[in-house]
């Protein structure tokens, strides 16, 4: 049954498309198998980051991407990162709902995944979602965070290209320095630009990234003025995403951002198999007796980690 959704999905079957990412979302068992039959045909999809805070356009922008390419006649896929319901544990948002105009065509996929309580603003089941999409044949995949603010920097390791989509006034670029996402951002997007404050807002941006150290040959990452419900400054920012392209691709950036990628999803795989095992224990009654040490001042946490990974381990 794995191998036809698997052949279908390939074949651009939204419905085996969809299954394939929710058996990724539950962590289901024929994942393995999923992933070795898809790992050959990755590498191809560019993948681009959007990131910002609550309210500040991304769905907005997405959709506007989506449309550009989709003019040049790209496969598009789209994972949209919602908080999750306390409920049902799924998407609570659902970005479909704000990207209708692209929900009947077949050259784009659209799929809100819950974070389900994971931080950085991705979904856990990101990375592996993002290969299912890869070896389907889309040629730009595009991965929406979830708009937590000041946690939202994993995003910049998962794409080649990242997004820090910024809304005039409120103080949003002094939050982008907070944040920590000055030093991750590829290119900064100053949405909604027909607001009051937008120059300013600019400007700023313009003085803080001036400010970061940077070598001679390194990017230096541009600020796009748009206005994504009106479509204005999507050519430009399209433009620029294409640059920064062309610079991953004559520095060897690209390579190297890819391979600390799939570092660190072997490393979060490893781990999770890990805490699998020792979450699998008879009752967990091991961890329970050596918290209960630990509690009592009997024995410290590194040790019992220790004892407890050993276990795991045997």
């Amino acid at each position: 049954m794995t191998e036809e959704t698997i052949e279908r999905a390939l074949a651009g079957h939204a419905r085996a498309l969809a299954r394939l990412v929710s058996l990724v979302e539950d962590g289901a068992p024929e994942l393995r198998a999923i992933m070795k039959a898809l790992a050959p045909l990755t590498g191809g999809a560019r993948v681009i980051g959007l990131t910002g805070a609550p309210g500040v356009g991304k769905s907005t922008m997405t959709a506007a991407l989506v449309r550009a390419y989709r003019e040049r006649d790209q496969r598009v896929g789209v994972l949209a990162v919602d908080p999750t319901s306390p409920f049902t544990g799924g998407a609570l948002l659902g970005d479909r709902v704000r990207m209708q105009d692209h929900a009947t065509d077949p050259g784009v996929f659209i799929r809100s995944m819950a974070s389900r309580g994971h931080l950085g603003g991705l979904a856990a089941a990101t990375p592996q979602a993002l290969r299912v999409l890869d070896a389907a044949g889309f040629g730009v995949v595009l991965v929406e965070t979830v708009g937590v603010g000041q946690a939202e920097v994993e995003v910049a390791s998962l794409a080649d290209t990242t997004l820090v989509l910024v809304a005039p006034g409120a103080g949003d670029a002094v939050q982008a320095a907070k944040a920590g996402i000055l030093e991750v951002g590829d290119i900064f997007v100053v949405n909604k630009c027909d607001s009051p404050g937008a120059q300013e807002t600019v400007r700023n941006l313009r003085t803080m990234i001036a400010m970061a150290a940077r070598g001679a040959g390194d990017w230096k990452p541009p600020i796009v003025m748009t206005t994504a419900t009106a479509g204005e400054g999507i050519t430009d920012l399209t433009a620029a995403i294409d640059a920064h392209g062309s610079w991953l691709n004559s520095s060897g950036e690209r390579d190297r951002r890819r391979r600390a990628r799939a570092r660190e999803e072997v490393a979060a795989i490893a781990v999770a198999t890990l805490r699998q095992r020792m979450g699998g224990l008879p009752g967990d009654s091991r961890l329970d007796e050596l918290a209960d040490r630990v509690a009592a001042g009997e024995l410290d946490p590194y040790s019992a980690a220790d004892e407890l990974v050993a276990t795991a381990s045997a």
